[in-house]
């Protein structure tokens, strides 16, 4: 699995799920409205900065705070295909590889990105190209990987009967 795409930069540390997809619309279940929401209580203009194939790049602790999994949601239903990140909260990490989002960490090519930079991604060989620098990622487990190549936790245990 090969991920490639166009960096869209969160320079801060420790956004949390609560700015990600605010509480106020937690009712929301339908995903592309969902996608209105994203990142509202950081920045509504990131929203219109992505596009087909964006791979978010943020800084450390991404995803702290709730466990809310529509965070991860409503950045899938964005267009977001890939998170790369100096660190990630744990159970934000795990919701996007229970989504089928895939959520790397690589400190050296999160640091490395700019708004606009091409980035490659290959979860298998543990590698995030930037820029077409190379900087190692951790190899995810082929647990992850299985789930990510089916599209998440669902359609990987719907895949399974």
């Amino acid at each position: 699995m090969i991920i490639e795409g166009t960096a869209l930069v969160i320079a801060q540390d420790d956004v949390d799920t609560d700015v990600i997809f605010p509480g106020a619309y937690l009712n929301v279940l339908d995903t592309r409205e969902m996608a209105r929401y994203l990142f509202e209580g950081l920045d509504a203009g990131l929203r219109e900065r992505i596009v087909p194939g964006t791979i978010l790049v943020v800084g450390d602790n991404f995803g702290s705070g709730s466990s809310r999994e529509q965070a991860a949601t409503a950045m899938q239903a964005a267009g977001i295909t890939c998170v790369v990140a100096k660190s990630f909260a744990r159970i934000f990490h795990r919701n996007c590889i229970n989504l089928g989002l895939p959520a790397i960490p690589s400190p050296e090519a999160a640091a490395a990105a700019r708004d606009g930079s091409a980035v490659r991604v290959d979860p298998e060989a543990g590698e995030v190209e930037v820029d077409g620098e190379r900087y190692p990622a951790p190899v995810l487990p082929p647990f992850m990987l299985e789930l990510l190549e089916a599209g998440g936790l669902v359609p990987w245990i719907g895949s399974r009967r």
